[in-house]
């Protein structure tokens, strides 16, 4: 629906009405016939037709029990309950969602909760990527537990993180492909497993190329578009100003771009920029952003794909999806070589 959306110009709750041909809104002919063409050119069918009220379900609904520390205050959670519940509603299955805000008791109360709801499996989120001691209530559930974002000790249970390392690595040599030798980096808040591994892939790709790791090109930020402006102005103040900056989340490239545009420079002609998350305004920025994809919504997916496989093996592995890049307008060679 995401793909749809994008392609349509219009919201994914308008795709999801159209697809699923939800009774009672209000949408123009010509809204619809531009969702299901768009639909149909991506390779998506509409939804199957709903079974009659009076035909009897072939089986009685799973229930999948869902908690995350925070849901409001970024779109990943959202984005993974999100690929979770599309993949549960094709296999006919509930997903039930809680917050637990980081509280220990909370989350004890939840797990209970869940249990006595009968879910088959549990899934347990994290908005930082990072390691942790699950709580005690997880412990030998009796229940397959799933981790998103996060991992434990040891791997005692399936876990799935983003990529982070690729995707800086991926980010920048994107970058010195166009042409670019002189590339700073805006981070986020470095104490974040996220932040370090994707300036971890960062050196990676100029190491690959050859090319000096400088550490008067690494500029901290804390994911803010504040960071990113002042950061950029530092940038602009370098003895020798780079051509290129990675910045390692979207909102900091916002901040670059009303940076750049305030000293008077042209983005991609004068400075190209690349951020990290793919966020929606990625695709309404003057230039659109050039950016890497944040992989929540498939993480929510393989959750559904793990249950499916039923996998009973005591021990796991961490799996690592890749976050692809998002070519769009924010890059071009140097000026130099343009």
């Amino acid at each position: 629906m995401t793909d749809v959306a994008r392609e349509a110009g219009c919201s994914q709750a308008t795709v999801s009405f159209v697809l699923n041909a939800v009774p009672g809104i209000r949408l123009s002919a010509d809204t619809r016939q531009r969702v299901l063409e768009t639909a149909r050119r991506l390779g998506y069918g509409e939804a199957a037709p709903k079974a009659r009220p009076d035909a009897r379900p072939t089986r009685r609904a799973r229930r999948i029990g869902f908690i995350v520390d925070q849901i409001a205050t970024s779109p990943e959670a959202v984005q993974a309950i999100d690929g979770i519940t599309q993949a549960a509603k094709e296999q006919g299955d509930l997903v039930f969602v809680a917050q637990s805000e980081n509280d220990a008791d909370t989350e004890s109360d939840l797990i209970a909760a869940f249990v006595d709801q009968g879910v088959v499996a549990l899934v347990y989120m994290t908005i930082f990527t990072r390691e942790v001691e699950l709580p005690l209530a997880l412990r030998n559930l009796g229940i397959p537990v799933y981790l998103l974002n996060c991992y434990t000790t040891g791997m005692t249970h399936a876990a799935v993180v983003p990529s982070e390392i690729a995707g800086g690595q991926r980010a920048t040599h994107h970058l010195i492909t166009q042409g670019h030798r002189r590339i700073a980096t805006i981070t986020g808040e470095i104490w974040m497993e996220a932040a370090r591994d994707r300036l971890k892939g960062y050196r990676r790709a100029l190491a690959t190329a050859d090319i000096p790791f400088d550490d008067s090109l690494v500029f901290n930020g804390d994911w803010s578009a504040s960071a990113g402006y002042d950061a950029t102005r530092r940038i602009l103040a370098l003895p020798e100003v780079p051509s290129a900056i990675f910045c390692q989340n979207d909102r900091m490239a916002i901040g670059c771009f009303e940076a750049l545009k305030e000293a008077g420079l042209d983005i991609p002609r004068d400075m190209s920029v690349v951020g990290y998350d793919d966020e929606e305004i990625a695709r309404h920025l003057h230039p659109r952003l050039t950016t890497t994809i944040l992989p929540h919504r498939a993480m929510g997916r393989w959750v559904i794909e793990q249950m499916l496989e039923a996998e009973t093996d005591e021990r796991h592995s961490l799996t690592k999806l890749e976050c692809p890049l998002v070519e769009r307008d924010s890059v071009a060679p140097p000026r130099a070589l343009g």
